[in-house]
């Protein structure tokens, strides 16, 4: 299993409120968390670097191959739950941060399984060996709400004017419902996790034909930011790829 992954401020931003850490504890086992952050030119910054780094601390501490599928998932719901106290706790703290918050992507793969724990429109995709793409993760977002009510389409959806609005992000309120998610994670599968700045850019075929134009490598994740900046850059970019080699 290798990992790769990219951040970059993009175009049209002067700060990143991305943040994504990624760490490979074998090849039967690896995790990643992939953050969007938001309120403002500073509290952005704070929320996702600091939902990423009490996520890893805990990840870090209590995750091993011994860790069973039933304690795992408790494991990641306990780092992503501490991660929203504490940045809740810092926006509450001081002035300047108040109201910041993130999306988070927090992915685990172990021994053929992929465990998601997701909140916000930050997007977890997985393509598999056969060259078909799944979105795994459902936004939680206000746009996805009307595609589901049936009153725009998912293609309305992406240039829809309220498209940024999301219903939950990890720090504004002192509790978080989030989504577990599981997925068959095979030999020759890649799991790709990225913020809106790329997936604005893409359908799910066009994201599949960007995929299988690069190596499958360091070269995937840089090809998809530069493509990202090229249609526009309008927001942060950053994609990570976990890849069952």
């Amino acid at each position: 299993m290798q990992i790769y992954y990219k951040t970059d401020v993009g175009l049209m931003r002067r700060n990143n409120q991305d943040y994504c850490l990624c760490e490979k504890i074998s090849d039967d086992l690896a995790w990643a968390v992939v953050c969007d952050g938001m309120g403002g030119a500073n509290g952005g910054n704070v929320a996702s670097k600091e939902a990423c780094t009490e996520i890893s601390r805990i990840l870090k501490e209590e995750l091993s191959e011994k860790t069973d599928e039933r304690r795992l998932a408790k494991l990641m719901e306990k780092a992503v739950l501490s991660a929203n106290s504490k940045v809740y706790e810092m926006s509450c703290e001081k002035s300047s941060l108040s109201g910041m918050g993130t999306t988070v992507e927090l992915t685990v793969v172990k021994n053929g399984t992929l465990h998601i724990v997701h909140a916000g429109d930050s997007r977890v995709y997985k393509i598999s060996a056969d060259d078909t793409i799944t979105q795994v993760t459902t936004d939680h977002s206000l746009v996805q709400q009307l595609v589901e009510l049936g009153q725009i389409t998912p293609e309305e959806a992406r240039f829809h004017p309220s498209k940024n609005y999301i219903t939950r992000a990890l720090g504004v309120e002192p509790e978080l419902e989030i989504d577990y998610l599981t997925d068959s994670f095979d030999n020759g599968d890649i799991v790709l996790i990225c913020t809106d700045g790329l997936s604005n850019y893409f359908g799910e075929d066009e994201l599949m034909a960007a995929v299988r134009s690069f190596k499958k490598n360091e070269d995937l994740v840089q090809g998809l930011v530069d493509i990202a900046k090229d249609c526009g850059g309008s927001d942060n970019i950053t994609v990570a790829v976990l890849i069952n080699e």
